[in-house]
């Protein structure tokens, strides 16, 4: 009974001590928003940007930062590479070959372009009509995330 007291006490530590941040696709964004209106923040990368890796090794592991993307937004973590198809607001978005092998995705256009180019990472923030409130392509801090989620949520 000791042991099965002391597993169950291990997990539970662990299981809240190690939360991860709870990424959706945006087809489910479009499902959620029928039901509770929240702003969405999309993080677009790529695997070969240093700082991309970096935010998401540092800022994206922060326990503050998790608990509150996963209370008060939706979040999606998008590699601006993904060759899937996504439907989002009705729409298809692609994966635009630029050469061999290599390419960016439409959607990260659409969402990621600031000033004709698009630079990573990138922050996207949609409003509740998935309509971009806010854009951003530079590396962010733990600290400047937390004041940015904060001033998002007012």
């Amino acid at each position: 009974m000791k042991k099965l007291f002391l597993l169950i006490l291990f997990f539970g530590i662990t299981s809240t001590g190690f939360c991860q941040l709870k990424s959706k696709s945006f087809e489910e964004v479009d499902s959620l928003q029928q039901i509770q209106k929240r702003k969405t923040v999309i993080f677009i990368h790529t695997d070969w940007c240093q700082f991309c890796q970096r935010m998401k090794a540092t800022t994206f592991k922060n326990q503050e930062i998790i608990e509150k993307l996963d209370s008060d937004f939706y979040f999606i973590d998008f590699n601006a590479e993904e060759k899937r198809e996504i439907t989002f607001q009705n729409q298809t978005f692609k994966f635009q070959p630029t050469g061999n092998n290599v390419g960016v995705h439409e959607l990260a256009l659409q969402l990621g372009t600031i000033n004709n180019q698009i630079t990573y990472p990138i922050l996207c923030v949609l409003n509740e009509k998935n309509e971009i409130i806010f854009q951003y392509n530079y590396y962010l801090s733990q600290k400047d995330f937390k004041v940015l989620l904060e001033k998002l949520k007012e």
